[in-house]
C-alpha cells in the first residue's frame, strides 16, 4: 500500500512515519513525504495513493487549498488542530482525522476505518466534506419546507425530530409526531443539516439530539435508540456498528 504524508514539520512526519512502520494494520510497501501545497500538487498531478494523510494547515497555508487545483480520488485521514467544528463536519462523513498531538492508538483506530470504508469509498463525499469545511455552517439548512395537503409548509430544524428513509422516499418526521415526505436523499440531506442538532446513526435514520429518549446498550456492538415520537415504521433503531462511539460521543456533547 502506497501512503502519502503531506506535513511540513520533519517532527510530525517522522513520528508518523515510524508509527506506521510499527503497526500491523495496513501493509505500508511506500511513503512519500510531501512538505507543501505546490509538491502536493506537483505529485498528485502524475501520481496516486492508496491512503493520505494530510495536515491543514501547512507552511504555504490551507492543505484543502489543493482541491481547487488537482483532484484526489483516495481517502484522506486528516492531521490538524482544526475547530470543534470541522470536526464534527468530519464525523459525518467517510473522513477521519487525528487531532495533535495525537497517540498511537488513535492512529490504529483511523487505520482500522479506513479498513473498512476503503471497498466502499465514494470520493465525491471528500470532496463534500472538504466544501463544507470552506463553508463553515452558514450554509447549513435551517428550515425545512415540506407539502402539508395543498399548501407549502416551512418547519424549524428544532421542530424536526427525525428523518427516515423508507423504499424510495425520505421521510420528515415533527415533534408533534407530524410526518411528512421530504424531497432529498438520506445521503444528501446530511451534508445540509447543522452537526450539532442532527446525527446519521444508520442508513435509514437521521436524529434529533432532542428526540432520543432512550439509550439501550444490548452489546457493545449493538446499541439501540429510543426515538420520541416513536417511528411509525422501523421502530427498533439500531445505531450503525460503525457509527457507535461516535453518536454516542455526539449524545453526551
Amino acid at each position: 500500500m502506497k501512503i502519502a504524508i503531506l506535513e511540513d514539520e520533519l517532527l510530525a512526519v517522522n513520528y508518523l512515519k515510524n508509527l506506521l512502520d510499527s503497526q500491523n494494520i495496513v501493509p505500508v510497501t511506500e511513503t512519500v513525504v510531501l512538505r507543501s501545497k505546490k509538491q502536493a500538487v506537483d505529485f498528485f498531478e502524475k501520481n496516486s495513493a492508496d491512503l493520505i494523510f494530510m495536515d491543514i494547515h501547512l507552511g504555504d497555508g490551507m492543505s484543502l487549498e489543493i482541491f481547487e487545483q488537482i483532484e484526489l480520488f483516495a481517502p484522506i485521514i486528516f492531521i490538524t488542530a482544526f475547530d470543534e467544528y470541522a470536526m464534527r463536519v468530519f464525523r459525518h462523513f467517510t473522513i477521519d482525522y487525528l487531532l495533535k498531538p495525537f497517540e498511537e492508538e488513535d492512529l490504529h483506530k483511523a487505520l482500522q476505518k479506513f479498513i473498512s470504508i476503503r471497498n466502499n469509498f465514494d470520493p465525491e463525499l471528500t470532496l463534500k466534506s472538504i466544501s463544507s469545511l470552506h463553508q463553515g455552517n452558514a450554509d447549513m439548512m435551517k428550515r425545512f419546507m415540506v407539502r402539508d395537503g395543498n399548501k407549502l409548509k416551512s418547519i424549524d430544524e428544532h421542530n424536526i425530530a427525525y428523518f427516515f428513509a423508507s423504499g424510495k422516499y425520505l421521510f420528515l418526521t415533527t415533534k408533534d409526531h407530524q410526518t411528512y415526505i421530504y424531497d432529498d436523499t438520506i445521503k444528501d440531506i446530511i451534508q445540509k443539516l447543522n452537526p450539532d442538532v442532527f446525527f446519521k446513526i444508520n442508513r435509514k435514520f437521521i436524529i434529533n439530539k432532542e428526540a432520543v429518549s432512550q439509550i439501550i446498550k444490548h452489546s457493545s456492538q449493538k446499541v439501540e435508540i429510543k426515538l420520541s415520537p416513536e417511528p411509525e415504521v422501523n421502530a427498533d433503531v439500531f445505531i450503525s456498528k460503525m457509527q457507535i462511539a461516535e453518536c454516542l460521543n455526539w449524545l453526551n456533547t
